[in-house]
């Protein structure tokens, strides 16, 4: 049995994208999919200093969109990262527990990427992220893999193929997309077909209140690695002998 994950890489995703790495046994990063603007690839959202939130993103080359996401540049990593850095300065402030090993992940995020790329810094901080909460992750970025995929004729037969191609028995997606999908499709190539619910994880922001689905980054100011990771691994168990997977 093996069950794959395959998703576009994200910059410093919600929790729900390591739920499904966590409950995955390999990960594809759809790193030749199109770039969408104003997309989760290269913003997230934190805590605004004040009130509600605010966005942290990395901007990347104007002429980009609509091109491979391999191929999206950042404009100025090191300007991003300074930008970056002090938009999470007001967590100290607020007394947030973990703000120094979350910072220490952001910036290791920006020094340890090895090029301008935006994909690559997404992977830095999806790696770095699974390394601190314990969480297996090996990604297989697919615009540098060796795998032979036939002529895609709708958007959910990408998943398929890529699942055949690795070997997988199984394939869990994010909690949208239904539509996308034809089970049939997965059960002629022996694929089981999955999709992950939208998983809650509330916790104390000091005298700010909670707002759902922030990054991994706001999780993680205010979370021990140990309790993030049990409660993502308490949903995995769950949904394992729930779905037989």
């Amino acid at each position: 049995m093996m069950i794959l994950g395959c998703m576009q890489p994200y910059f410093f995703p919600y929790l729900g994208y390591f739920d499904l790495i966590n409950r995955c046994d390999r990960w594809a990063v759809f790193d030749t999919a199109k770039y969408a603007r104003r997309h989760w690839m290269n913003r997230n959202r934190v805590l605004h200093p004040t009130s509600g939130w605010q966005y942290i993103t990395v901007p990347v080359d104007r002429h980009t969109d609509g091109g491979a996401i391999v191929d999206v540049r950042i404009r100025n990593k090191l300007a991003a990262r300074r930008r970056i850095l002090a938009q999470l300065a007001h967590y100290r402030q607020k007394r947030a527990p973990y703000f120094d090993a979350t910072v220490v992940l952001v910036e290791r995020c920006f020094d340890e990427s090895a090029d301008d790329s935006l994909s690559g810094l997404a992977v830095s901080g999806l790696q770095l992220v699974c390394g601190y909460l314990g969480i297996a992750f090996e990604p297989l970025s697919l615009s540098r893999s060796n795998l032979v995929l036939p002529e895609i004729a709708h958007p959910g037969q990408w998943a398929v193929e890529i699942s055949a191609a690795m070997g997988a028995t199984d394939y869990l997606n994010a909690p949208g997309g239904h539509d996308l999908f034809y089970p049939d499709e997965f059960g002629q190539r022996g694929v089981r077909l999955h999709f992950a619910e939208l998983i809650e994880f509330k916790y104390s922001c000091g005298d700010r209140p909670f707002i759902a689905h922030l990054s991994i980054v706001d999780v993680l100011m205010w979370n021990s690695p140990a309790v993030v990771k049990a409660h993502l691994d308490m949903i995995r168990d769950q949904w394992t002998r729930l779905a037989g997977a």
